[in-house]
């Protein structure tokens, strides 16, 4: 497979010229996730990327949590972005550090900038902040009354909100950059707020703490990054995070660096990957947890039978670019799809059972047919299928009243079971409530092994199981959450919530499989015969996910 990663791209130019003015640069990135949700299928891109362009380079990438928000971070989340980050194949050997080490060093190089009188305490609200009358507009400058407090006063302030003194709100330290910018990001943007929330690990210990675009690039510079590699929203905060980096005397790798680099985030049709969102379907019951399978994290996709090749070859397939786009499920979809045909094994499992009696076969007898494992790949090897007079077939493959070119079992109809005899529909048997309870078909013993040179020519082939070689089992079909294809086209006055797919979830109950698969360990996969690609599932006891259909599923517009 072709690594779009590995191609040349702008990111890699960049770096490429670099290195090339900077010799014996060890180039050195970052990923930087928020421990306050599990990482979807968006961070991918990201970890690609930061990982892959150190490996690249022969440099090397730290794992740092950005935990200066203590609102919604957690231990549980920290540790369950290591085990995503190691199941995708990245690994930051003994580089893993959280933004929350640095607090110290925030706190003093914000005394540093207030000492320069390149930042002052303010205390306008965060609203009249955002009032037009002290923000301004394209036309007006910004203003802040507090913009020429002595540096001694700030100083005094900036420790008392430190100590507690103060409620929330009720300050913010401003960088003092230009009130007039054209950026509105470099209008004396806050830098550290007042916050009385407990964090995950500081505890107590802190009530003030940083905004990204102040720890950010202070963090990145503390750890020798060289090139910082983030998604687009943050080109417009780029001058700030240099502004960071040129006016604190933190260590810097190289003159002129870290750098920030910006690419267009990963955006899936049928997929919403905001935090927020997928939070609340957790909070609110909808899906049973952020590892559900419908869920875009990387748990959701891993319980749902996607591995992490899969998600990788897609990552690179959608490439590394400057400019939004929205890229079609389906194309993750083709990546495990291909991916299963060649290495899952197959096996026989009926969503909605029907009885098969064959009257002419002896009702003590059975015997084994040999079906392979893999129709493509002998090495793969065979199973024992036993066949015996009580079979079952899908009710999907019966028509009582066939329509046209149906080649499947009707009343007076032969169709082929899929590696042993063709049979005949005889009589159908129905219940007081006029329910089909079981076919009676005769048997052609003469076409066993289902030898396609027995001289009978049957257009139809089914699958089946002998009921001494079925058990039942669960299960469970997903589809898209949403209904919404494109995310970003909200209709105006509504929420994501009202585009919740009804159907996303099929449960089929009472299903069969081949006694065998009730041993499998949660996990495997396998391909359903003339069905699709199945997990066993880790959550629900003797149920198997179905990961993705033998084609795409989606409707033809």
């Amino acid at each position: 497979m072709e690594n779009k990663v590995e191609n040349n791209n702008f990111i890699s130019n960049f770096i490429t010229e670099d290195v090339s003015k900077n010799p014996g640069m060890q180039v050195h990135t970052r990923f930087p996730p928020e421990p306050n949700g599990y990482l979807h299928i968006g961070h991918c891109k990201a970890m690609a990327i930061d990982f892959g362009m150190a490996k690249r380079f022969g440099g090397i990438c730290n794992l740092r949590m950005d935990d200066t928000n203590p609102a919604k971070e957690d231990t549980e989340y920290v540790d369950a972005i290591k085990e995503d980050i190691h199941w995708l194949g990245f690994d930051w050997e003994d580089r893993f550090f959280y933004g929350s080490d640095y607090f110290e060093q925030d706190y003093d190089y914000a005394v540093e900038l207030i000492k320069k009188g390149l930042a002052y305490v303010c205390a306008l609200s965060p609203e009249e902040m955002r009032d037009p009358k002290y923000c301004g507009d394209l036309k007006n400058p910004a203003v802040s009354p507090y913009r020429d407090r002595p540096i001694e006063e700030s100083l005094d302030l900036f420790e008392r909100m430190k100590n507690g003194e103060f409620p929330e709100g009720a300050y913010t330290l401003r960088a003092k950059i230009d009130l007039a910018s054209g950026n509105f990001w470099l209008r004396d943007p806050a830098i550290y707020r007042i916050r009385y929330v407990e964090h995950h690990r500081q505890g107590n210990k802190w009530c003030i703490y940083p905004l990204y675009d102040f720890a950010h690039p202070i963090q990145d510079a503390l750890e020798g990054v060289t090139h910082s590699l983030c998604d687009i929203n943050y080109e417009i905060h780029r001058p700030l995070y240099n502004w960071v980096i040129e006016n604190v005397s933190v260590p810097k790798p190289y003159p002129g660096f870290p750098r920030q680099i910006e690419f267009a985030r990963l955006n899936l049709t049928y997929t919403v990957l905001s935090k927020r969102f997928l939070r609340s379907l957790v909070e609110d019951g909808v899906v049973d947890g952020w590892d559900d399978p419908r869920m875009p994290t990387l748990c959701g996709l891993r319980r749902r039978g996607y591995t992490g090749s899969s998600i990788l070859r897609f990552v690179e397939e959608a490439g590394v670019a400057k400019s939004e786009n929205l890229v079609d499920i389906r194309q993750l979809e083709a990546c495990i799809r291909d991916e299963l045909n060649e290495t899952a094994l197959r096996r026989v499992a009926i969503q909605k059972p029907i009885k098969i009696v064959i009257t002419n076969y002896p009702e003590d007898k059975e015997e084994v047919f040999c079906l392979p494992n893999h129709p493509q790949k002998p090495e793969m090897g065979t199973r024992d299928m036993i066949f015996s007079r009580e079979l079952y077939i899908d009710s999907s493959d019966f028509e009582e009243v066939p329509p046209p070119k149906f080649f499947r079992l009707k009343p007076d109809g032969e169709v082929r079971l899929m590696g042993a005899y063709i049979i005949k529909c005889e009589e159908i048997v129905k219940d007081d409530k006029g329910n089909i309870s079981e076919i009676r078909c005769t048997a052609d013993l003469e076409t066993g092994n289902g030898n396609p040179t027995d001289g009978r020519k049957i257009k139809g082939t089914i699958h089946w199981l002998s009921a001494k070689n079925a058990v039942p089992a669960t299960l469970r079909l997903y589809s898209q959450l949403t209904t919404l294809e494109n995310p970003s086209e909200l209709p105006e006055g509504m929420t994501y919530t009202d585009f919740i797919n009804p159907d996303s979830l099929q449960i089929v109950e009472g299903a069969l499989i081949e006694k065998s698969l009730a041993d499998v360990n949660a996990g495997e996969k396998f391909q359903f015969v003339r069905d699709g690609y199945y997990v066993k599932d880790t959550k629900y006891e003797n149920t198997f996910n179905r990961v993705v259909g033998l084609k795409d599923s989606f409707p033809k517009k």
